[in-house]
């Protein structure tokens, strides 16, 4: 389904002072110098739309256009830049923006696309309702898109809803909640395990982990092998040390064959496997692999299949058919041991709205708790360490919407998962969760964060010991430093709060 794109009249557009409509052209011009004179950096060119005609029977609204751009300068936060997105209220009461994501510089002509499907978080447009924005944000420089190919249309996704009533069954044997912490993405060392160990924690996650924020890479397939056996290697001894202290260790394949594409470093990119075919099977191959060399250890918490996978559109092989077909091929070799399935959206909470359970037993769901990301990543990359005047404090108040943060509202931004849960008697499994070190109330965060997993009955692993010093309990801003950075980052003098809330935690 679509509609002609002539059907929209220079009439409909809200344009802003830099803006300009010749012809089948929408120009936006923001020359250099401070990019915030246009409404504090918005430079947007609005039309409303209604998306309700194409969502029937699980399809999503898809809009296309031309763009070409010249001079694009370094926006001030990641996500800005050439804008090409959809803005709406979800179903849920909360804003979205899905957008596409533009490099800098110049490019010439390219076809640009978003999307509002149902794998967006919160929901679809409340009333089929959404303003499509082109423009610049944050940034100067000079875009043109062509109005004569902007097109509409609608989409299956293709990833199924199935399963929906089945009831997840565990062996009676290893039904202990465990608690813990991912393990650094180096080699891990005896020391490492030993000092879990002594603070409580009865399991751990071992990350098969390597340049995670790099784009294109792990693409030659007998160089990525090679390097996995190396980090297998490593495993091999974790188990063994683990085994001795009676931790359980959770394998987690992090860095995947093909490694992943996108525009900019930093930024959700789609994953290689999604779409070729060579690295969809390489996937499959690995986790035979793992299996092969580990399966029955007494040590192994679970096979861990994707770290964060993210897939906001229709590809060849999906997150979740991958995940059901290397459960399937773990299973031929491992009868045994828990397969460890990962939600979409970098398994964010609400993405279990409509999350399907494979029609496997001994599965542990999992989720990462990072919200709201505002608040657990202020300053970390290029994430502003306040997007108002007012300090981002937990508890505290979201400067959009002015929501209040507390464990009220980490509560009901996990029912998600509490659903899912309940439908099909499933084990749950928080693989991450954290705050920056320097994100006032960090301490208070994961207290809250801890005693919901705790009520809940789901294991969990903080993300991280002893790897990023964003993440380390044992590190701490230096006094006077405004706006830290990881390099920034010292040796606590003292106990740290937040390492007294872990800690705590282990010891419930």
């Amino acid at each position: 389904m679509a509609f002609a794109p002539y059907a929209i009249s220079a009439a409909e557009w809200r344009l802003p002072p830099c803006a300009r409509i010749e012809g089948d052209m929408l120009v936006v011009d923001v020359p250099p110098g401070d990019p915030g004179r246009f409404d504090e950096g918005y430079a947007h060119c609005e039309l409303d739309v209604d998306l309700s005609p194409y969502f029937e029977s699980g399809r999503g609204a898809v809009a296309r256009v031309r763009v070409r751009a010249r001079d694009i300068s370094k926006p001030d936060r990641n996500w800005n830049g050439v804008k090409f997105m959809f803005r709406y209220m979800s179903e849920d009461g909360r804003m979205q923006w899905p957008g596409y994501q533009f490099p800098l510089g110049s490019f010439d002509w390219r076809t640009a696309e978003t999307r509002v499907n149902w794998l967006a978080p919160y929901g679809l447009p409340k009333d089929g309702k959404a303003t499509l924005i082109l423009g610049l944000q944050g940034c100067t420089g000079h875009a043109e898109f062509d109005l004569s190919t902007l097109e509409f249309t609608s989409e299956d996704i293709g990833i199924p809803r199935v399963n929906e009533d089945f009831i997840v069954r565990y062996p009676a044997s290893d039904a202990a909640h465990r608690r813990g912490t991912m393990l650094p993405g180096r080699d891990t060392t005896e020391d490492d395990i030993e000092t879990l160990h002594q603070w409580g924690a009865t399991m751990a996650r071992f990350q098969i982990a390597r340049n995670w924020h790099k784009v294109d890479d792990n693409r030659d397939l007998a160089e990525y092998g090679a390097w996995v056996d190396r980090r297998l290697d490593n495993l091999a001894n974790v188990l063994e040390w683990a085994k001795a202290r009676g931790m359980k260790i959770c394998v987690d394949l992090h860095a995947l064959p093909g490694g992943k594409h996108g525009e900019r470093p930093g930024q959700p990119q789609e994953m290689a496997m999604f779409t070729e075919d060579e690295y969809a099977d390489a996937f499959i191959d690995t986790w035979r692999r793992i299996a092969t060399r580990f399966k029955g250890h007494p040590a192994l918490y679970g096979y861990d299949l994707v770290n964060e996978p993210t897939q906001r559109r229709p590809v060849k092989h999906n997150y979740w058919e991958l995940q059901r077909r290397a459960a399937e091929a773990i299973r031929e070799i491992d009868p045994d041991t828990p397969i460890v399935f990962a939600a979409n959206l970098a398994s964010r909470a609400d993405a279990f709205r409509y999350l399907s359970p494979i029609a496997m037993d001994n599965v542990i769901y999992q989720a990462h708790v990072y919200i709201p990301g505002i608040y657990t990543h202020q300053g970390v990359n290029s994430q502003p360490f306040s997007t108002s005047k007012r300090p981002l404090t937990w508890p505290g108040v979201d400067p959009v919407s002015g929501e209040v943060w507390n464990k009220d509202w980490l509560r009901r931004n996990l029912q998600p998962i509490r659903d899912f849960q309940a439908r099909h008697g499933c084990r749950i499994y928080v693989g991450e969760f954290s705050a920056a070190a320097w994100a006032p109330g960090a301490e208070n965060y994961l207290r809250d964060a801890i005693e919901l997993f705790e009520e809940y009955g789901w294991d969990w692993t903080y993300h991280a010991f002893r790897e990023s010093p964003i993440w380390d309990v044992d590190k701490e801003a230096p006094e006077g430093v405004a706006s830290p950075k990881s390099k920034d980052m010292v040796p606590a003098k003292k106990e740290t709060a937040r390492k007294r809330v872990l800690l705590e935690g282990f010891r419930k």
